[in-house]
């Protein structure tokens, strides 16, 4: 029998009950789950079935093939970030007011949808039939795809589900719910936690997030704090715009001491999706750009600058001082040739 989980009315706000506006999400190659979830087949997921290049994310052990993109709250979101490039339909400013899916629901909706996504590579020559049996027995689940996953209040479950089914957890988060980090913290921690840091100071996170909610700053360091107690692998993502957020490497390391996270990501707004109509192509940085960036912040928190993506435009820090300063170090450096991994030693290409 299914079981559902009855969400607690949003008082003041106008409310949904399911997604809107489907046929954008389906045109762009969605699954919807449920009411509130969905599923997208990541470009890694299909290049690495066709024996081609793998996400840099492959930096934390994972395969690119047997990972699931997904999010427990598609489009509902408390930012409206100027470099999103997903939709920002109603379905982002209009809190879900229905039945939330209890985790085993949405585990059993979004691995059935994926493989259902998948189907049509079996025929394909390009594709091993190995690593497409691989593809249909997913091994990790990222919830990054869309919206603020934190906002699910069942998220804490949806992680123990996961790990019940001996899968590895990746969760992004804006940090703006810390009530939905503690409960994690308490118990239900995933494999690796990113907190995505959007501005150096208060003035600079309002004017690139646009924030729907009065004191999303202060949820922000509160949510810093919090990760920093936690166990699990732990990143710091800097997504950079030029003339936005791009600057004051100091004034980050002041928050990221906060965290003390393993590692940082320094990633290059790329120009793509939904936000061409708010931001221009200059407000890329270049890779050039984003090393230089990395490297002064590296100088600063006494990180290590470990490697880069060119392709994604990465540049990665670790902290030495991490329990996974090991592990990341030896992955990067023995795998070489046609892999995604670009060691310091071996400068980025393409």
């Amino acid at each position: 029998m299914s079981q559902t989980i009855q969400s607690n009315p949003v008082a003041g706000r106008r409310v949904r009950e399911e997604v809107r506006n489907l046929e954008k999400f389906v045109a762009a190659g969605y699954r919807i789950v449920g009411s509130h979830s969905a599923v997208k087949v990541c470009h890694w997921t299909k290049s690495a079935l066709r024996g081609g290049k793998m996400c840099y994310k492959s930096w934390y052990g994972i395969d690119s093939h047997r990972c699931i993109q997904m999010t427990p709250s598609v489009q509902y979101c408390n930012m409206m970030c100027v470099f999103c490039w997903r939709f920002h339909t109603p379905n982002r400013v209009e809190p879900f007011g229905g039945v939330w899916e209890s985790p085993s629901e949405i585990l059993d909706g979004i691995i059935k949808a994926q493989r259902e996504l998948l189907s049509g590579f079996g025929g394909n020559p390009k594709v091993s039939r190995e690593r497409f049996k691989e593809a249909l027995n997913p091994r990790h689940i990222a919830i990054s795809l869309d919206g603020e996953p934190t906002l699910y209040p069942h998220l804490d479950g949806l992680i123990k589900e996961a790990a019940r089914r001996g899968m590895t957890t990746f969760l992004v988060t804006n940090g703006t719910m810390p009530e939905s980090l503690r409960k994690l913290r308490e118990g239900a921690e995933p494999t690796t936690i990113y907190l995505s840091l959007y501005g150096p100071d208060r003035e600079t996170h309002i004017r690139t997030n646009k924030p729907l909610i009065p004191d999303s700053w202060e949820r922000v360091m509160q949510s810093l704090e919090i990760i920093r107690e936690m166990r699990c692998r732990k990143i710091i993502r800097l997504t950079l715009v030029k003339d936005y957020n791009m600057h004051s490497p100091e004034k980050y390391a002041d928050l990221i001491r906060i965290a003390s996270p393993d590692y940082v990501e320094c990633k290059g707004y790329t120009h793509v999706g939904e936000s061409q109509k708010r931001l221009k192509r200059e407000n890329m940085p270049s890779l050039e750009e984003l090393r230089e960036f990395g490297e002064r912040l590296a100088r600063i928190l006494g990180y290590e600058k470990v490697t880069e993506d060119a392709v994604s435009r990465v540049v990665l820090l670790a902290n030495p001082e991490s329990p996974y300063f090991r592990e990341m170090r030896d992955r990067v450096l023995t795998v070489g040739g046609t892999e995604l991994l670009h060691p310091i030693q071996q400068p980025a290409v393409g």
